[in-house]
């Protein structure tokens, strides 16, 4: 009876004839769907005993994030800008690890606007116990800052500069903390941006070198976004750069590593072995989600009051009322986390290459997550599966290329004559008119340009640009920290009177 009525009423309101335009449209929505939520990772591991910090983990893609990491064993310290007594680590924290069956989910408050809260928390964490560390993912600077409906851009540019700045300084806090781990282990710096990055490409370089502002809100995020990846990419350069273990095989089939870094064997024979100077055991990747409803519209239409910002009646009706099409068009955090997900479960390089090595000691048994297939020949057939690319960009679960265009030339006393030699970082330079320095190189490079989102030259300006603003910034703090000081003093000195 009831399904007699269903039909009926379906009937009156769909007639038959539209029964074939009704399909191919539901058909239209669903492959549009699944599109826009983009691909899935198609990879898994196992986190148990891997210690990993997450800023940002109480934004919706934080949180999603978290959750994925705890239900796979992670030993997991979430960074909260809010106190600990707030409700969101309070209550979150002691229910996620009753959800994961996960008893090591913690949370640690460092506020990300303040740099002496940063280093409170990474003094905390070096001074600790244990001090084991296997990745940093910084989540905080995925959420988008700024509205088309905000009053001040001012104060949203200057909170866009602070969080870049809080990675940045974090990152250099906790790099020795890294680089003093095994050069056997597999560590991995995530930095997380918006997916803005690509409207700024073309205007990046003039916008870096002039200090000036756009005026458009994404070129303001675009410009976040790629200061963030070109800093990773120009970070990953320098890992490479220092000077690493190699890691051999010893008799057994086993890997060892030595301190020497010599290309020639410890014994002094003339002939180069395998896999000596190994890069960096140290990853670090960005990663761009895409667009997601939480975290990239909603912030853009204030459709939602969030850490402290105005809420904007106009932005909320009009997200109310574009919800269908932003949630067929717009990802969801659950699919937003998939490359993020996707950069922490690949192998590396080196693993993979030591994998080849226990391979070719014993050749029945192929590496580890590889499949070995017999040929026509009946010879064995190794499947390379993909590994995490160092530096590089990662959208939708693949390597982005990023075509960031040179820093524009300034006159200068000096102009380069003779391009570098590959790998050298060495420049041939000629003086413009008489100069006791005439015929003098300029400062060699330690590491190669691989021209790699802007190349050696965007990288260091880039680095340059965080170590001027961090300056800046700190001492702002510091003058902040002793005006309060005095006029605390001023008010003692007036009561005791």
């Amino acid at each position: 009876m009831v399904l007699q009525i269903a039909y009926a009423a379906v009937s009156a309101i769909f007639p038959t004839k539209y029964y074939v335009h009704i399909a191919c449209a539901s058909l239209v929505l669903l492959v549009a769907y699944a599109f826009a939520q983009g691909r899935t990772t198609n990879r898994e591991r196992d986190l148990h005993a891997r210690v990993v910090i997450l800023t940002g983990a109480f934004t919706p893609l934080g949180l999603t994030l978290l959750t994925a990491l705890a239900t796979r064993g992670a030993h997991v310290i979430a960074i909260s800008s809010y106190p600990l007594e707030h409700a969101y680590p309070s209550l979150i924290i002691p229910l996620l690890r009753t959800t994961t069956k996960n008893e090591n989910i913690f949370a640690e408050h460092a506020d990300l606007s303040n740099p002496a809260s940063i280093r409170e928390f990474c003094t905390r964490f070096l001074t600790g116990q244990d001090q084991r560390l296997d990745a940093i993912v910084f989540a905080h600077e995925y959420r988008g800052i700024g509205s088309i409906f905000g009053k001040s851009r001012n104060k949203a540019e200057e909170l866009r500069e602070t969080s870049s700045l809080a990675t940045f300084l974090m990152l250099t806090l906790l790099l020795p903390a890294l680089l003093v781990e095994p050069a056997e282990r597999d560590i991995r710096i995530v930095n997380i941006i918006n997916p803005f990055y690509a409207a700024s490409t073309p205007l990046f370089p003039t916008t870096l070198s002039s200090g000036a502002q756009s005026p458009s809100l994404f070129l303001q995020e675009g410009a976040r976004a790629l200061r963030t990846a070109v800093l990773t990419r120009h970070l990953q350069r320098v890992l490479d750069s220092l000077p690493n273990r190699e890691v051999t095989p010893d008799s057994r089939g086993t890997k060892k590593s030595s301190g020497t870094t010599s290309a020639q064997s410890p014994k002094g024979d003339e002939k180069p072995r395998a896999l000596e100077l190994q890069p960096s055991n140290i990853i670090a990747v960005s990663v761009c989600p895409g667009i997601s409803r939480k975290d990239t519209i909603v912030p853009l239409l204030s459709a939602q009051q969030i850490d402290g910002t105005e809420r904007s009646l106009v932005g909320f009706f009009i997200y109310v009322l574009l919800f269908p099409i932003l949630w067929l068009f717009t990802k969801s955090p659950t699919a937003s986390v998939q490359s993020v997900l996707h950069v922490i479960f690949l192998p590396t390089p080196l693993k993979r290459a030591l994998a080849h090595i226990d391979a070719t000691i014993n050749p029945t048994q192929p590496p580890k997550g590889e499949s070995s297939t017999d040929d026509k020949q009946g010879r064995p057939r190794v499947v390379y599966e993909e590994v995490v690319k160092p530096g590089a960009l990662y959208r939708e679960c693949a390597v982005v290329k990023v075509d960031v265009p040179p820093l524009p030339q300034a006159p200068a006393a000096a102009e380069i004559i003779e391009a570098p030699k590959s790998g050298t970082g060495e420049h041939k330079t000629k003086e413009k008119g008489k100069s006791k320095d005439k015929g003098k190189k300029l400062p060699q490079v330690t590491f190669p340009d691989d021209g790699e989102i802007g190349g050696e030259e965007v990288g260091r300006a880039v680095w340059e640009w965080y170590e001027e603003h961090l300056k800046v910034w700190e001492a702002r703090f510091k003058a902040a920290e002793v005006k309060g000081e005095e006029s605390e003093g001023q008010s003692g000195v007036d009561a005791t009177s």
